[in-house]
């Protein structure tokens, strides 16, 4: 009896060493990772974790400006010559085309937002009292349609390579979260503008939900209107032009 009770105890022993072995190397992992810091902090939502990551992505972007200006800045002073002024010049140019230069004149300004968290329907689908991607696109597309120069959304410039996507409850836009209610501005033809948001199936689809949920919409003419310069990256990293002695039809 006492030889198996023997091997019995060294076991659980044994057992018992590798867990906390387990255990230990879980906490020192985990110290390294939060760097001394809570990696799940009391009374984390899905709100807050959006925030920190939105105060992150922010000051990243002051931090890229800031270097931005002092570029500009050296560029300016810097004796070039000819070629320099003609690079400068045609960066202008460029810059206007690709949306990196702000925008100003009369325009329209439309904004969207969740129905009042008051509002209260029964055996409704919650996903239909928020606003979502396609409602954003889909005025922004009417805009561009109606003659928009430039459009930005949350004081973001609209470009070529943006990005519009719904997470949970909030839309990101090139990577930040943002809450509604949402800001589309658009310098150009205002009447041209207006007349293609009225006709707008996508648009006016919105507007029932409006009707018939309490989803906000605001839209309004204004004399003047300034829309910031995209500030953020330009370059695709996922798609290249293709050469011209491609085959478009080889390419999977």
């Amino acid at each position: 009896m006492g030889s198996s009770v023997a091997p019995a105890r060294v076991a659980r022993r044994v057992v018992l060493f590798g867990v906390c072995a387990g255990a230990g190397v879980m906490f020192v992992a985990a110290a390294a990772t939060s760097g001394g810091s809570d990696l799940r902090p009391s009374g984390a939502d899905l709100r807050s974790v959006v925030a920190d990551r939105a105060a992150g992505v922010a000051e990243q972007r002051d931090s890229a400006r800031s270097l931005a200006r002092e570029v500009e800045r050296l560029t300016a002073t810097a004796d070039g010559g000819a070629e320099l002024a003609e690079l400068l010049a045609r960066r202008a140019t460029l810059g206007a085309a690709a949306g990196t230069r702000p925008a100003d004149g009369p325009g329209v300004r439309v904004v969207l937002d969740d129905a009042p968290t008051e509002t209260t329907f029964h055996d409704v689908d919650p996903n239909l009292l928020v606003v979502h991607e396609q409602d954003i696109r889909a005025f922004v597309n009417a805009l561009w349609a109606g003659g928009a120069e430039a459009v930005a959304l949350q004081g973001q410039r609209i470009v070529s390579t943006t990005s519009i996507r719904c997470v949970g409850s909030t839309v990101v836009i090139d990577g930040v979260p943002y809450a509604p209610p949402y800001r589309i501005e658009a310098v150009g033809d205002s009447a041209g503008m207006n007349f293609s948001i009225s006709t707008s199936p996508q648009a006016a689809n919105y507007s029932r939900y409006v009707e018939q949920y309490g989803l906000g919409l605001e839209i309004d003419t204004l004399d003047r209107l300034r829309v910031p310069g995209h500030d953020g990256a330009l370059r695709l990293t996922h798609a290249q032009v293709l050469q011209d002695d491609i085959d478009p039809g080889d390419i999977d």
